[in-house]
C-alpha cells in the first residue's frame, strides 16, 4: 500500500521538485515512505535505544512521523537534539507531564517539546491563516479537539483545491498524507534544515 492508495487525484504537485532545496526533497521523500509502513497510532511509553532509538515502524504517534522523516531523511536525530536541549535548558521546556529532568525515551515524541525545541532553534515562522505562506517541508502543529496537540509535515502534493499543501502526519490511523492543513487551529509553524 503506498501513496497512490489515497487517491491519485489529490496528488498533483504544488511545484516542480526541483524548486525545492534538496533537503526539502529528502526530508519529504522520507516521510512518504511511512506510508503504508507506520499502519497504528500507539502512544505506548516505550524504553528506546540512545541515540537513534525508535518504537516499531509498524506504529507510532504523530512526532514519530516527524522523528523518522527527519533521521531518514537528513540523518537527524531528534531524539538526541531534544534530550540534549533539555538536559541544558530544563526550564526552557514545557512542565505538562511533572518531570523533574528530561526523559530521552519520550521528550522528542511529545509535540509541546518539538515545538519548544524548533522555536529555540530560531526555526518558528508565523502560523498564519494563508495557505501561500505554508510550504512543502514545513512542520505544523495544531490543537484537535479536546485540546489535544498534534503535529505533521507538509508535503508537496496539494489538496482538492489545487492549492493547500497536505500534511504527512499520523492522526490516528498510521502514517497518511491528507488534506487537512486547515481544519484544526494552527498553532505553530517551523523549517527546520538542521544547521
Amino acid at each position: 500500500m503506498g501513496t497512490a492508495a489515497f487517491g491519485a487525484s489529490l496528488f498533483r504537485p504544488r511545484t516542480a521538485a526541483a524548486a525545492f532545496e534538496p533537503w526539502v526533497n529528502k526530508l519529504l521523500s522520507a516521510a512518504e515512505k511511512q506510508i503504508g509502513e507506520t499502519l497504528l497510532y500507539d502512544p505506548a511509553y516505550v524504553r528506546l535505544d540512545y541515540p537513534g532509538g525508535d518504537v516499531p515502524r509498524d506504529r507510532g504517534v504523530c512526532t514519530d512521523v516527524i522523528v523518522r522523516a527527519y533521521r531518514d531523511g537528513l540523518g537527524i536525530d531528534l531524539q538526541k537534539l531534544v534530550h540534549e536541549d533539555m538536559k541544558r535548558n530544563f526550564t526552557a521546556y514545557p512542565r505538562d507531564w511533572g518531570l523533574a529532568g528530561p526523559d530521552r525515551n519520550i521528550d522528542h515524541r511529545r509535540v509541546p517539546n518539538l515545538q519548544a525545541f524548533f522555536r529555540r532553534q530560531g526555526a518558528e515562522l508565523p502560523a498564519t491563516n494563508g495557505q501561500d505562506d505554508y510550504q512543502p517541508g514545513d512542520v505544523v502543529s495544531q490543537k484537535l479537539p479536546g485540546n489535544q496537540a498534534h503535529i505533521g509535515l507538509l508535503s508537496s502534493r496539494v489538496g482538492s483545491d489545487g492549492a493547500t499543501p497536505m500534511m504527512i502526519h499520523n492522526i490516528g490511523a498510521g502514517a497518511r498524507i491528507e488534506d487537512r492543513l486547515f481544519e484544526f487551529e494552527i498553532t505553530g509553524r517551523y523549517r527546520f534544515a538542521g544547521d
